[in-house]
């Protein structure tokens, strides 16, 4: 009896020896977070409030470093789903015009005057849409973590008050460098420039363009865009939500424990992104009240002056309808029209 108990103890050891237990993967020093703009903005600042947050919680096991304004794609932005997808940056909080070159169903929210409201892009973010589009890039790499908001995309420049699309006309307008967005202005009457968000300052004091669109709250007010552009015209022509999305090569290192961890933070940190980038605008003059008080000329437009805006853009429209797929725009339509008056 004791010979067979040491001899099967042997073959124990001599199998464990050969086959030993596998082991968690071992967790990296750093992981890296890409972010377009700096950390003087809801989405700079949420960004690193996820990543304070998931150091935190899993006591400094998942340590995450923001590299902001760009540098992890060295300035070509809409490179950032790629370099994610490749796990050359670990995580993103992306905005999904610099995710649509390579994820064509982004461009949903870049349909030119295609959300009314908050409550509109909620309803679709929410809905099947929003989920669609999760299942899309996880199937290319990148797992979707939480929805968060750059904002509704306004208009300024430094030559005049736009108010109908003849204003337009001649103006060179920085847009980020997604086809659907040269469409859209060359089709109101403007001449799109495609240059990256790292060069566009220098682009807006130089005088190489006239403006640009990008959201109040995230980017004109940060970046005190006053100083270069004195008219904004408030018109709500697209949004641009983020994603807070993690390589799917690097979310399988992780255990189950620290991925709850991890997204919980996630969800925590968008929540509050939104909440920020709407502020002064959700029921709330206090933002076109900063412009106002730093000598800009706000022009508002009301649903008839955007009528004339979005007849101008039908064909844009129609377009882009097959880039991104019907069944994906009808379904957003459909969320949309449920939620609006």
């Amino acid at each position: 009896m004791a010979r067979k108990t040491l001899f099967f103890g042997l073959v124990s050891l001599f199998t464990l020896f050969l086959f030993p237990a596998p082991s968690p993967a071992a967790y990296k020093p750093e992981y890296k977070l890409s972010v377009v703009v700096a950390q003087n903005n809801p989405w700079g600042m949420s960004a690193q409030k996820f990543a304070d947050l998931v150091k935190e919680r899993t006591g400094g096991k998942i340590n995450i470093k923001c590299y902001f304004a760009g540098q992890l794609f060295a300035g070509m932005q809409t490179n950032e789903f790629l370099i994610t997808r490749q796990g050359v940056g670990d995580f993103a909080v992306g905005s999904t015009i610099n995710w649509s070159p390579t994820v064509k169903e982004m461009n949903l929210f870049s349909l030119p005057f295609f959300f009314p409201d908050y409550k509109a892009l909620d309803a679709v973010e929410k809905g099947e849409p929003g989920q669609k589009l999760f299942q899309v890039i996880e199937q290319r790499g990148v797992l979707g973590l939480a929805w968060g908001e750059n904002g509704y995309r306004e208009l300024t420049n430094s030559k005049r008050p736009v108010r109908k699309p003849e204003d337009l006309e001649g103006l060179k307008i920085r847009v980020v460098g997604s086809p659907i967005f040269i469409d859209t202005f060359r089709a109101m009457g403007g001449n799109p420039v495609s240059i990256n968000w790292s060069e566009t300052l220098t682009a807006l004091q130089q005088g190489t363009v006239d403006g640009q669109e990008n959201p109040v709250s995230s980017i004109i007010i940060p970046y005190k865009l006053w100083e270069m552009n004195k008219n904004i015209t408030i018109w709500h022509y697209t949004i641009d939500p983020l994603i807070l999305g993690v390589s799917k090569l690097t979310w399988d290192s992780f255990d189950a424990k620290d991925k709850e961890i991890v997204a919980q933070a996630a969800r925590e940190a968008m929540a509050w992104n939104k909440k920020e980038a709407r502020k002064g605008l959700e029921g709330s003059t206090e933002a076109i009240d900063i412009l106002k008080s730093k000598g800009m000329e706000v022009v508002v437009l009301s649903p008839k002056d955007m009528a004339a805006f979005k007849a101008k853009t039908q064909s844009v429209y129609d377009k882009w309808i097959k880039e991104i797929g019907a069944d994906l725009v009808s379904a957003a339509e459909k969320a949309v029209k449920a939620v609006s008056p």
